[in-house]
């Protein structure tokens, strides 16, 4: 089942992506939505060397997104050959001054493992304000750490929302419904299914119920 789930995610990512570059443009879909003053969620950043010019015009308004909301660091959920083609690797984006973090998880049938889910929230954790971290988090940042961070996967829906789902959680104290619907008003596309959602519930479970 976990060969066909990774060969039918390796088929259907071009089809796939081309079907949210044609929903953003034809649709009031945003390719990334602010979810809150420190987290972005959104689809595939493309890199510069993209011969299309709407992939080009998006890498534009990546470094853009870089410049004007204080862009400090990306998490991808993606895996190697989804970001082979478009976007960049962890050197590129060190170029531009962005840490990055690749937690790889299969598109459509999979959800993110805890483990990846906790490392990705204590990621995220190290570019908040130190009056507004994650309490219980070992994690150690500086002042000029702080800003945004992009957590994507391919269309920012599915994987990506789910750990976004987990920040939101351990921050605010939330239920899984709770960040989710947060998320929802934010970014009404994103769409989790039931793995998404047991995903959300055992790591609810593991570190917001402990006694």
């Amino acid at each position: 089942m976990e060969m066909s789930a990774a060969m039918f995610a390796r088929v259907s990512f071009y089809p796939t992506l081309l079907y949210n570059l044609l929903m953003e443009k034809a649709t009031s879909r945003n390719w990334y939505d602010r979810i809150d003053e420190n987290v972005i969620l959104g689809a595939l950043p493309f890199r510069s060397q993209a011969n299309d010019l709407q992939l080009v015009l998006l890498w534009l308004l990546f470094k853009q997104l870089i410049k004007n909301e204080n862009m400090k660091a990306v998490v991808s959920m993606n895996e190697d050959y989804e970001l082979t083609m478009f976007s960049n690797n962890a050197p590129k984006w060190q170029l531009l001054g962005v840490e990055f973090l690749q937690l790889a998880t299969t598109d459509i049938f999979e959800s993110p493992c805890q483990d990846k889910l906790y490392k990705g929230v204590e990621f995220m954790n190290k570019f908040l304000p130190a009056n507004n971290r994650i309490k219980g988090l070992t994690t150690t940042s500086s002042p000029e750490n702080v800003g945004t961070v992009y957590v994507h996967c391919k269309a920012g829906r599915t994987r990506s929302a789910t750990l976004v789902g987990c920040y939101l959680m351990m921050k605010n104290g939330w239920t899984p419904e709770q960040a989710v619907d947060h998320m929802r008003s934010c970014r009404p596309h994103i769409l989790l299914h039931t793995k998404q959602w047991d995903a959300l519930r055992l790591f609810h479970q593991n570190h917001l119920q402990k006694s």
